[in-house]
């Protein structure tokens, strides 16, 4: 069994996933392409102390990006992450 800091990479921050976090109680996280749902639940409710009743898990694709100055193409990674949903009453602080 993987320890939770080889599944969970970081916690997103965004304007979306501050949304999410006040209104519907879930909280995005990038994890590592092998985590799969079960792992992830675990490894959120281990570190946080908090009671994980459902996990989504999304690959975001790779976008292509252009430099304006000399006009080669770039690409910008894809990550795998997972949107967990807590149970009422539960909560992480984010500092």
């Amino acid at each position: 069994m993987k320890s939770p800091d080889q599944i969970i990479k970081s916690l997103r921050l965004t304007e979306k996933s501050n949304r999410l976090s006040s209104e519907v109680n879930q909280y995005t996280f990038e994890v590592f392409d092998d985590a799969d749902r079960v792992s992830i639940g675990r490894a959120v409710e281990k570190i946080f102390k908090v009671d994980v009743t459902r996990v989504n898990v999304l690959r975001v694709k790779p976008k292509v990006s252009r430099n304006l100055r000399t006009g080669r193409a770039g690409r910008k990674s894809g990550f795998k992450k997972a949107i967990v949903t807590l149970k009422a009453g539960d909560k992480i602080e984010i500092v």
